[in-house]
């Protein structure tokens, strides 16, 4: 206790914290934490608590829904919208209540799967979070053995949210039942690397602990017989125990109490099951026929279902059965639930499951099926799950169709619910229940068997199972099959346009659904020109096929216009830019980008228009021009704020943070990153863009601990030439830089071989694989590779797709050129990215452009003869202004880097020339200029500078001289410079 409380006090001060009690059946998990939580209270701290149930008819999230809609049945309704905020609409997808307190809710806008999950999990983590404003808060979750995956998923979600919050959440499980192979073992993976996780195991009392205990339950001295034979049997168990003294407190009183302090010749049963089943036979008969019902009902069970079922006796009678049982300690009331009951333990309960014949039990199923058939009808709506648990338990009497029946609806449910995990196997269910082969081939029997089919593919595509992609189009093939064999074309086309991840080669099925569906509609239709854009989508992404994805967008947008729908033009332009941009049309990805953006002041589809905003800001930047890109990226947060979705939310968030990063806002770019990476862990763009920041900040291990994070992400990544593959040379590549560190570079060559080497690998993904495999061979010195890779990039349309990432096309050909020994052309390419990045305002690469530049001119061009004055003074100022650019950004590596090479350099040119006031070389370059009375953007031309960084140094200058005018300037300089 003492551990948790510490865990508590520290939640309570805002460091919030996902704690994991573990333990055996009956050792005083669920006893501890209610007395933490009656510790808690005390404190002013708010408990939620929520439980999971065995049985498979629980609805998805159950754990959680039991708490939030009791918190929402009794909160203010003021308070509550304040709490819930925009997530209010996606809470009530899950808990209906919501409704009751806030009537006025407007249903959100409906998304793909992954982003209505996120979106719902990130609603629910805000709401907690919110709560926990006011006052502290503990959420348990009990017997977490039985949770469903989806409940396992948001409790991972929010552990990544609550460290900074006044939550404790307190998860308790039976260790014994966790395989490798249980659902819970990966969440237990997953927390424990968060430094908000805890976790206590309990174990049984001791000896001395068994007789102070039983000295407590007594009320006297224990013989020391009754307290080791307690112990032996129980090994401290205190569930096991309790049981123990009640079934001999029992005895004890049935023998007049002579049996009292002699344990002679007791038997005490040698597991808790046998003693449950001893003080279940002290019980009447029909107390315990009617408990066998409510075991079958759950581990909670509502007195009106229990009293359809117990027909045979009046309700007076049932009341006094229950009371029974309450008294035995064998059922408890569930407190603020009106006529509900829970069994004591989950061990009550197994064991009266296990009392009952096959046969009995088939049919006390089949009873409530159809009892709870009888009060929801049409309306069974969340109980879909239990029809379905309890139909299938009671096939063997009951047949196959209402399984199959309820199974669907429970699916469907269960997709609504973003709970895929339990959608598949409610799929699974119904299909088995018709005794369809799952890895079969051939079109669907009927329609029901088409939908569950199809809920089959769209539950395996909503978790990701991309291992298996080729499962998700076997299932909608069979469903789409049997769709245009009986004639529903419009079914038949809303599966061939379902849409698909984007990841090259991975659902090669998709194109022959999506030409067959074009066969089957009026070419000039609106379903036409649906089915063209994502056949465009399909043929660019999938299929690398640049020419025909362009045909079937044309084809679309006359569509389109010609029937005045701006839903389907934006759509259609939001997936040419996506292929446009893949395939580097950065020009026609950037024009109809603008497009996009402009149709979506009149047509409200976020998601498409953050996609048209995110290849516009890509295309502005790479062409230089990052003021423009910035505009975009600032249009982009609210875009997310809508969405909230890991993938879109993740691309906009990497958009917006690299331009913070290329700017040099660094404390911007790593708020941004935080919040992708909280929304998106393992994205591979915001893992690779954050380790260079990590890195440029001196951040060494914490740049190598993502760059770690990252290599197995792409490791474990769907197969195929995916953004994670074609990442990892460049991130390996830089690390390798600041580090020196080069085990990785194998790594980085197998990655690269599966994207340039593979035939769906588009030029977009292509080209930044070539950009790392340039990189490694310049900072690895290995001069062949970086010829061949000169050449390649040199002839590469994508060479600039590296320029968010700190390296514009001409700063890789310069470090190329170099490492070949081909000084003019690297003098050339770093010069022509010295303007690029000046213009731009592209800072911290110009710094590192500068600190390339100098190198390769005192490394190349230094020797036993002094340089030409001209090449003197051109490394004296690429060092100056390196130096100023990182130090001011605190580029603590490369300020290192450039002290170390203006030593070198006065080794090899000299000392330094000095200029008066302290002004740096570039300094007395601009100041030399001014006093020509040459205007800023005059100054700027010469320099190749931006007028603001003209300014910058004219204040600079003001400064150290103590002037403040140009005339006083001028002044100066006429005295002491050589004009």
């Amino acid at each position: 206790m003492a551990g948790l409380r510490a865990v508590l006090d520290e939640a309570m001060s805002g460091h919030g914290r996902v704690v994991m009690l573990a333990g055996e059946p009956g050792i005083g998990k669920t006893r501890l934490a209610q007395e933490l939580t009656y510790h808690a209270s005390s404190l002013g701290v708010e408990t939620f608590w929520g439980w999971c149930q065995e049985q498979q008819g629980a609805p998805s999230y159950w754990p959680w829904v039991q708490p939030i809609r009791s918190y929402v049945q009794r909160a203010d309704a003021e308070l509550l919208a304040a709490q819930m905020g925009p997530g209010a609409a996606d809470i009530l997808e899950i808990i209906p209540e919501v409704r009751e307190k806030l009537s006025d809710l407007e249903l959100p806008t409906p998304v793909e799967p992954e982003q209505a999950r996120f979106r719902l999990f990130n609603s629910i983590a805000t709401f907690l979070t919110n709560v926990a404003q006011s006052q502290s808060l503990i959420l348990v979750l009990d017997d977490l053995q039985w949770a469903d995956q989806p409940s396992l998923l948001l409790l991972e979600f929010l552990a990544r949210q609550v460290s900074d919050s006044k939550i404790m959440v307190l998860g308790i499980y039976r260790d014994i039942e966790i395989s490798r192979s249980h659902s819970l073992s990966n969440t237990l993976a997953q927390l424990a690397g968060s430094e908000v996780f805890h976790r206590e195991a309990l174990e049984g009392l001791e000896s001395d602990d068994v007789v102070h205990w039983i000295r407590n339950v007594r009320g006297s001295e224990p013989p020391p017989q009754l307290a080791q034979a307690i112990y032996r049997h129980t090994e401290g168990n205190p569930f096991f125990m309790t049981e123990v003294m009640r079934l001999l407190e029992e005895k004890r009183e049935a023998n007049g109490g002579l049996e009292a302090d002699v344990p002679n010749g007791l038997e005490i049963p040698r597991n808790v099951l046998e003693v449950i089943g001893q003080r279940l036979n002290r019980l009447s008969q029909e107390c315990q026929g009617i408990l066998a019902t409510a075991a079958v009902i759950g581990r909670q069970f509502d007195f009106g279902m229990l009293r359809i079922l117990s027909q045979d006796i009046t309700e007076v009678q049932l009341l006094e059965l229950v009371d029974e049982a309450l008294a035995a300690y064998l059922i408890q009331e569930v407190p603020g639930q009106g006529d509900v009951y829970r069994f004591n333990h989950a061990l009550v309960q197994q064991t009266l499951l296990e009392r009952l014949s096959t046969s009995r039990r088939v049919r006390l199923h089949a009873r409530i099926g159809e009892t709870l058939e009888a009060l929801y009808g049409d309306q069974s709506g969340d109980h879909t799950t239990e029809l379905a648990y309890h139909f299938a338990q009671a096939e063997a009497v009951t047949g196959p169709s209402k399984v199959v029946s309820y199974s669907f609806q429970a699916g469907e449910r269960a997709l609504d619910r973003y709970a895929w995990e339990d959608a598949l196997e409610h799929f699974r269910l119904g299909l088995t229940a018709k005794g369809l082969d799952l890895n079969g081939l051939g079109p669907a029997p009927d329609q029901i068997a088409a939908e569950l089919f199809f809920g089959l593919g769209r539950a395996q595509l909503a978790i990701g199972q991309l291992s298996q992609a080729s499962d998700v189009m076997t299932s909608f093939t069979r469903a789409f099959d049997q769709c245009v064999s009986s004639g529903d074309v419009d079914r038949a086309v809303d599966i061939a346009v379902y849409p698909l991840p984007l990841i090259a080669g991975y659902v090669t099925g998709a194109r022959q659904l999506l030409t067959r569906s074009l066969d089957l509609v009026p070419k000039d239709s609106l379903q036409a020109g649906r089915l063209q854009a994502s056949y465009g989508r399909v043929m660019g992404l999938e299929e690398v096929d640049y020419e025909t994805a362009s045909q079937a967008f044309n084809t679309a947008l006359d569509i389109a216009t010609k029937n005045g729908d701006a839903h389907l033009e934006l759509q259609t332009l939001s997936f040419a830019c996506d292929v446009d941009g893949y395939h580097v049309k950065l020009t026609e990805a950037l024009a109809k980008g603008l497009r996009a953006v402009e149709l979506a002041g009149r047509v409200d589809n976020p998601r498409a228009e953050l996609m048209a905003r995110m290849w516009c800001l890509f295309s502005l930047a790479t062409a230089g021009d990052l003021k423009g890109a910035a505009g975009h990226a600032t249009a982009m947060l609210p875009l997310w704020d809508r969405l909230r979705h890991p993938q879109y939310g993740s691309r906009a968030l990497y958009a917006v943070a690299a331009v913070a990063y290329s700017v040099g806002d660094f404390d911007a770019a790593r708020e941004f990153s935080d919040r992708g990476l909280t929304a998106a862990p393992r994205d591979p763009r915001l893992l690779k863009s954050r380790l260079r920041l990590e890195y440029d900040l001196g951040n060494i291990e914490e740049g190598r601990a993502y760059l770690d994070q990252f290599v197995e992400v792409a490791r474990q990544s769907a197969p195929g030439p995916n953004v994670e593959r074609a990442f990892v040379a460049m991130a390996i590549a830089e690390s390798m830089r600041f580090t020196g560190v080069t085990a990785l570079v194998v790594t980085a060559a197998e990655f690269n071989t599966m994207v340039l080497d593979s035939p769906t690998s588009t030029p977009g993904v292509s080209a930044f694989a070539r950009i790392g495999s340039s990189l490694l061979s310049a900072f690895g010195g290995n001069s062949v590779a970086a010829a061949e890779n000169y050449v390649d990039l040199a002839e590469s349309p994508g060479a600039g797709f590296g320029t968010l990432s700190g390296f514009p096309q001409d700063r890789v050909l310069g470090l190329l050129a170099s490492a070949v020994g081909r000084l003019d052309d690297a003098a050339s390419h770093f010069e022509d990215c010295l303007t690029f990045c000046r213009l731009g305002g592209f800072r911290p690469a110009l710094a590192w452009t500068c600190h390339d530049y100098a190198e390769v001119l005192l490394r190349h061009l230094a020797g036993p003869r002094r340089m030409e004055e001209e090449t003197r003074i051109k490394v004296m100022s690429l060092l100056d202004e390196a130096l100023a650019i990182s130090g001011g950004l605190g580029m603590r590596p490369l300020r290192e880097r450039v002290v170390a090479l203006q030593e070198l350099a006065a080794i090899h040119l000299g000392p330094r020339p000095t200029y008066p006031g302290g002004l740096t070389q570039r300094e007395a370059e601009v100041l030399t200029y001014l006093a020509q009375g040459k205007t800023n953007r005059e100054i700027a031309r010469e320099l190749v500078l931006s007028e603001r960084t003209v300014q910058r140094h004219i204040s600079n200058i003001y400064a150290k001289i103590h002037v403040r005018n140009r005339a006083e300037a001028t002044t100066f300089a006429l005295s002491h410079l050589p004009l």
